[in-house]
């Protein structure tokens, strides 16, 4: 098992990307906190892994706040004695529009989302892992970040700004034996591709995803599982002279 002993807070775990990040650090030994905004999804993803006889809790978290995030690391702390590896994936989209169509406010809730709570959850972790003697952050950024799609403005800046940040601060963090690194996912399976979708996309969802696998060269989707095991490999001793890149998990798409 690579991450025997380990244990990892994953924020967004109640679907998609995070659930299967944390239902995949579980079963790779590691005592999982499952962080999400969705109380009965969070749970029941707990709940999952602790009936394949792995270990799980929960913690409700909106990770836009500051209290929120605190009490999500102590939590952890509380519960399994330490925090070995920070998983932030939480993260929301944005319908597709022209910027005169967004708002100020929903540009400043997608960049506290996605954006500010990485910021939060590493200013408080980071000084943890460093008195412990090393720790891991994998934050999940997006091929939006790279190349963004048109329509997508707030969402492609707060990613663009995630993989920024996280080599920042990996280079902050490399002499305490912290490695951070971000993993950049094409389009994937979840319930998330179609938040983005207006109105008239999803009267015919079929025709809308075709056109969106047209830019994929590999020609899929990707699905939450291969995310994972991205997390996985950066989350485990197979990384250890990896810190500060951003892997593209997108099958040609940033080429």
């Amino acid at each position: 098992m690579k991450l025997k002993d380990k244990v990892a807070l994953v924020t967004g775990a109640g679907s998609g990307i995070g659930k299967a990040i944390a239902t995949l650090f579980a079963k790779e030994g590691a005592k999982v906190v499952v962080a999400d905004i969705d109380p009965e999804k969070g749970q029941e993803t707990a709940d999952m892994i602790k009936q394949s006889g792995w270990d799980a809790r929960y913690v409700q978290s909106d990770v836009s706040r500051e209290a929120d995030c605190e009490k999500m690391i102590q939590f952890t702390q509380a519960k399994f004695g330490k925090l070995d590896i920070l998983c932030n994936n939480a993260g929301i989209a944005m319908v597709i529009c022209p910027v005169e169509n967004v708002s100020e406010e929903l540009w400043d809730h997608i960049m506290a989302v996605n954006l500010k709570s990485v910021f939060l959850t590493c200013k408080i972790a980071i000084p943890i892992m460093k008195e412990q003697g090393g720790g891991i952050v994998i934050n999940v950024s997006s091929v939006s970040g790279i190349r963004p799609r048109s329509g997508l403005c707030a969402y492609s800046a707060s990613k663009s700004a995630v993989t920024t940040l996280t080599k920042a601060l990996a280079i902050e963090a490399a002499t305490h034996n912290i490695r951070i690194n971000s993993i950049s996912p094409v389009a994937t399976d979840t319930p998330m591709l179609e938040d983005m979708m207006t109105d008239e996309m999803k009267e015919n969802v079929e025709v809308t995803k075709q056109f969106v696998l047209a830019t994929i060269p590999i020609g899929k989707f990707a699905q939450p599982e291969d995310i994972a095991k991205a997390a996985l490999f950066l989350a485990s001793e197979d990384a250890s002279m990896v810190t500060g890149i951003d892997l593209p998990v997108d099958g040609g798409r940033s080429i």
